[in-house]
């Protein structure tokens, strides 16, 4: 708005127009316009005291003051500015269009924020403007440790203090661990997201390599248990640029914060258990996050339960289960480690890399991203490796599956010769499995040859002997004497061409 009272004033001190513009920020053409309006209208320095610039301009402009303007609502754009993607110059754009149909002057763009700029710093605890509710969680490890003592030794072990925030309310999540560790970084996030008892739609973490194995301009790699965890609680990760804290303002804030409010608090206290740490961290926690705001009411905890508690997702049905990622190549026994034990896989692998989760129930073996093989996790160490048939080749499913029941209900089928062989190799030796391989021969010639060409085989082969070897059966087979007919009775001499030798040969008598 133009200064009437400044120009009138300056006017009565006899400077120039030009010099009058300058002082007042406004043009030459305004001030013109003013000394005339004034002199229309009679007004001569001094001016009453109550009659401000405002009185000042609807003298002069009377069309404007009983013009109509419409006041936003600036209670309504509150709540409207905590929904994802509205912005003020959206809320203003509509605000434009409400006035028009109703035949309303709209105020400014500018006026327009102020208003809700004033509204925001006397009744609100938070401004949003760049933070929604919900929408952001920032964490973070703080510059600053605690320690732990032993309690014989008293020897100290120091506490890394994980800081998670709100941008919105700035309600903040701190806790202790004993090393920054992948492990750690995880339990830090499930604990927080219990805390705050919801999630926010994007995770902002800094560039630690148990997050973010690579961050360049191209692409962005996150540490597979980390990107699964956010998958878990339906978050995204976005990862502060390199050298850029700006990126979580809230966050390297909040960490000097907590120095101040909770490890400074903390630096003579003497825990002899994380437990006991955590404990005291959280009673200063709780003194931070109900602290007053200096210069907006209200506290964290008032603005985070008012304006952010509600726009959080919600919590997964069952908090995220720790697991560890790691690959291993299939060497020729299909068979991985994990601890002390070994576990199988598909043998088709063997010689490819595949991708092992382990948690502390199960572990699964994933290729290409797709899960070939699951097992439940044994803590305990076990003598042989646990192996499932279908990862098994046909061969060795095969001898596995061999004892002297299955060999006699293959013969059953097969027939009675076969039987009797089968029988005679599991008796040949000391113990039946010594017949195993003798067995396991037969199967595969009947593959070969056919189930008949096999009974045949035997029964000529116990023809000649009544304990055959399994050679004999195969010659036999290869040349093709299973095939000829086999002739039990004894065959007719023929006088004409035998030589026969009578009891005068043999020193006997002869009886005509």
């Amino acid at each position: 708005m133009v200064n009437y009272r400044e120009i009138l004033r300056l006017r009565s001190l006899d400077y120039s127009q030009r010099q009058v513009a300058a002082s007042a920020h406004c043009s030459r053409d305004t001030v013109s316009t003013v000394y005339k309006l004034a002199d229309l209208h009679g007004l001569v320095w001094p001016l009453p005291d109550d009659l401000s610039n405002q009185s000042i301009r609807d003298l002069f402009y009377p069309s404007r003051a009983e013009s109509k303007r419409r006041m936003p609502d600036c209670a309504a754009m509150f709540q409207e500015m905590a929904k994802p993607g509205v912005t003020l110059t959206l809320l203003w754009a509509e605000y434009c269009e409400q006035c028009h149909s109703e035949q309303l002057i709209p105020l400014k763009y500018t006026q327009f924020c102020d208003y809700y700029r004033k509204y925001v710093n006397t009744t609100k605890a938070t401004m949003r403007i760049k933070r929604k509710p919900g929408e952001m969680m920032e964490v973070d490890w703080a510059g600053k440790t605690l320690a732990v003592y032993d309690r014989i030794t008293g020897e100290p072990t120091t506490a890394y203090v994980f800081v998670a925030v709100l941008p919105c309310s700035l309600y903040a999540y701190v806790e202790a661990f004993p090393s920054m560790e992948s492990v750690n970084w995880i339990t830090a996030h499930i604990n927080a997201f219990q805390y705050f008892g919801g999630v926010t739609r994007i995770l902002v973490p800094d560039n630690l390599k148990t997050g973010v194995i690579s961050h360049t301009r191209k692409e962005i790699i996150l540490n597979r248990t980390y990107s699964e965890m956010a998958e878990h609680y339906g978050t995204c990760i976005i990862p502060a640029r390199p050298a850029r804290p700006k990126d979580k303002p809230n966050a390297e804030g909040s960490v000097g914060v907590v120095t101040t409010w909770v490890i400074a608090a903390l630096r003579n206290y003497k825990a002899f258990t994380f437990k006991e740490l955590n404990d005291a961290i959280q009673e200063k926690l709780g003194q931070l996050n109900q602290e007053p705001f200096q210069k907006k009411n209200g506290s964290r905890l008032t603005a985070f339960l008012d304006e952010e508690k509600t726009f959080l997702l919600p919590l997964p049905a069952s908090p995220y289960e720790l697991a560890v990622w790691s690959t291993a190549t299939i060497q020729p026994d299909y068979l991985i480690r994990v601890d002390k034990n070994k576990y199988s896989v598909p043998y088709i692998l063997i010689g490819y890399t595949v991708d092992i989760r382990t948690n502390s129930k199960t572990i699964e073996v994933f290729f290409q991203g797709s899960r070939v093989a699951s097992h439940v996790r044994r803590h305990e160490v076990l003598k042989d490796p646990i192996i499932l048939p279908e990862h098994m080749p046909e061969n060795h499913r095969r001898f596995l599956a061999y004892n002297s029941d299955t060999f006699k209900d293959w013969a059953i089928n097969v027939g009675t010769a076969t039987l009797v062989v089968v029988q005679a190799f599991l008796s040949a030796g000391k113990v039946e499995q010594q017949g195993y391989k003798s067995c396991s021969r037969l199967m595969k010639l009947a593959d070969k040859y056919s189930a008949l060409r096999i009974e045949d085989a035997c029964n000529r082969a116990l023809a000649y002997t009544p304990e055959p070897s399994i050679k004999t059966i195969e010659t036999i087979l290869k040349t093709g004497q299973d095939k000829v007919k086999l002739d039990t009775k004894a065959p007719k001499s023929d006088s004409a061409y035998a030589f026969t030798r009578g009891a005068e040969y043999f020193g006997g008598k002869r009886n005509d």
